[in-house]
């Protein structure tokens, strides 16, 4: 008789186990279906494109290293009036290329910081993430004159804990909805064709000025005209953050997906 019990003890303690298993396991489904967000409102979050019936869209260039391709790409802009965009910068490329910096910044361009060292921050300590925030923003300032509060990571490469140390430095992290590849060299039709057909409205568009994207400049006016045929009006990332508040704005973890 005593051999019965032990027996269904252990039998019941090895369905329990399961049990716990299986609903932790169906939690996990539930908050990953319908793309859940298991952050609090008031957590930082990254901004991708900013929720909006009106057809604003920000064109963004990131800029980390060279000096051949920024300037084709400010003329490629003036000749197509465009007024409003965001630059994001590393900070030892414009330490280096203050010309261009200056350039951006009379065309009258917005300017958000890329970071400092070209390394995904998931992998840093948080002094470290803070240390890297903190040495850009320096010198952005130093060169601009007026402090940056957008960034945009390395490889846009993030966690929670980066996120939370950006927002403590008075930073809002700045993703993309609709990305180029241009860094690819694909080919300039490809590009037009990435861009055009992905976009819409509210959207942040990545595109780079960096010496590795040798086609942007030849698709950015093709973009650009093909868009402002479709009714879209061109902002930086700021004016359109302002179209809509980024409370309940998706976070994913960049650390976690790769």
């Amino acid at each position: 008789m005593n051999s019965f019990y032990v027996f269904s003890g252990k039998k019941i303690k090895r369905y329990l186990i399961v049990l716990a298993a299986a609903v932790f396991a169906i939690g996990i489904i539930y908050l990953e279906s319908g793309n859940v967000s298991v952050f609090s409102e008031d957590t930082p979050s990254a901004v991708y494109s900013v929720p909006t019936e009106k057809k604003v869209i920000a064109l963004t260039f990131d800029i980390s290293w060279g000096d051949k391709r920024t300037e084709p790409i400010l003329k490629v802009l003036k000749e197509n009036k465009i007024e409003k965009a965001t630059f994001f910068l590393s900070s030892p490329w414009s330490k280096t290329h203050p010309e261009i910096v200056t350039s951006i910044k009379e065309a009258g361009y917005e300017i958000g910081s890329h970071g400092h060292r070209h390394e995904n921050y998931s992998s840093l300590t948080e002094e470290e993430i803070r240390k890297e925030i903190s040495t850009a923003h320096s010198i952005l300032t130093d060169l601009t004159g007026k402090e940056p509060n957008l960034l945009r990571l390395p490889n846009g490469d993030f966690d929670k804990r980066v996120l939370q140390v950006a927002s403590n430095l008075n930073y809002q992290v700045v993703q993309w909805d609709t990305d180029s590849q241009d860094w690819k060299n694909p080919g300039v039709q490809t590009i037009v064709d990435r861009v055009v057909s992905k976009a819409h409205p509210g959207d942040i568009v990545l595109l780079h000025a960096s010496d590795s994207s040798k086609q942007t400049h030849e698709a950015l006016p093709v973009i650009i005209d093909k868009l402002r045929n479709q009714g879209y009006e061109f902002v930086t990332v700021s004016e359109l953050l302002n179209h809509s508040s980024t409370k309940g704005s998706e976070v994913r973890d960049q650390a976690s997906a790769q």
